[in-house]
């Protein structure tokens, strides 16, 4: 079973997101609760298994990989999935092969990266304020992820900066986190923050409609939309004072649902169909079934049928809940 995967509404799946872990060093006030369980270690697929995963993903063409989490450089040997992963990049059937970082273990990481031919991480960072760090990620050190993105610079890696927009958090951060990127050659992406998972805070207080954040910033900015894509859900403006690029993530208030290319694994071996939906199939029996594909292949093939068309993202008081109950590090960032 080598077919090309498509869904039922004709969209082909051609970019994979791997969670190999739901554990984090951070614990960010719009993703996690402080006091968080996290699974078993027993439960988790092994990195072997999560290789081969990946890879009859390629054989069924999908041509980029992107490592998740939590936070994708705790897991214990995690270089060796990247490693292993990296024989698709030098045989031609996978395009990219990327992760996103919360940047605290790249100082370690960065050139160890580069050398199995990743080429971009995007690192998730809110603000350039020490004190107001501390207050979204709560235990996250600025200063580390500041020293981990220029290590991945200095190894020849791209950088693009992700950025939840928070009301009365960071709002006021956003121009100068444009200009910091755009002046040191990074991509900045907004993206509203998502209704998953229980946390301690109320989402309606932190949600900021990036459509009010574009308005904001067209006040003292010129903004030129742009066709480009990369694959993934963002959509582009270059931002003519600075010659760079920026991106907008709006599941809330624009979704990307109709040109969905993308399916998610989780560290278990849940194969997640859409971000904002429970629509799932379980992996790791297929997986564990056999030396071969063929069980692994048909569990995929029936995710193919019940990918669902969209999400249904609401962030309103009357509607507490959040729209999903797993949280984002289990589905993978």
């Amino acid at each position: 079973m080598t077919a090309p995967l498509q869904d039922t509404f004709g969209r082909t799946i051609r970019y994979l997101r791997i969670s190999v872990t739901d554990r984090c060093d951070f614990r960010c006030v719009y993703c996690m609760a402080e006091h968080m369980s996290f699974l078993p270690k027993r439960d988790l697929l092994t990195l072997e298994e999560l290789d081969r995963v990946a890879s009859a993903f390629v054989d069924r063409g999908v041509r980029k990989l992107r490592i998740t989490g939590g936070e994708p450089l705790v897991r214990r040997n995690v270089m060796s999935l990247f490693e292993g992963l990296s024989r698709h990049l030098e045989a031609g059937t996978l395009d990219e092969l990327t992760l996103t970082t919360n940047g605290s273990q790249l100082g370690k990481y960065a050139q160890a990266l580069a050398d199995c031919g990743v080429k971009r991480v995007n690192v998730s960072l809110d603000t350039l304020d020490a004190d107001t760090f501390k207050r979204i990620t709560r235990w996250g050190d600025l200063a580390r992820v500041m020293e981990g993105i220029e290590a991945a610079q200095k190894a020849g890696l791209k950088v693009k900066i992700n950025m939840v927009a928070l009301k009365d958090a960071n709002q006021h951060e956003i121009l100068p986190m444009l200009r910091f990127c755009h002046a040191n050659g990074h991509e900045l992406t907004l993206i509203e923050t998502m209704p998953l998972g229980e946390i301690e805070a109320d989402r309606t207080d932190q949600y900021l409609p990036l459509s009010t954040v574009r308005r904001n910033l067209e006040e003292s900015l010129t903004l030129t939309d742009l066709p480009d894509s990369t694959g993934g859900p963002a959509r582009y403006v270059r931002i003519e004072e600075t010659g760079g690029r920026l991106g907008f993530i709006t599941p809330l208030t624009h979704n990307f649902c109709e040109s969905c290319n993308r399916v998610r694994l989780t560290c278990t071996g849940t194969l997640y169909l859409c971000l904002g939906q429970d629509h799932a199939v379980d992996l790791r029996e297929p997986l564990r079934q056999s030396e071969g594909n063929e069980a692994l292949n048909r569990a995929i093939d029936y995710g193919m049928v019940i990918k669902p068309k969209g999400h249904d993202f609401v962030i309103e008081r009357r509607q507490a809940s959040p729209a999903v109950s797993r949280h984002m590090s289990t589905t993978g960032g």
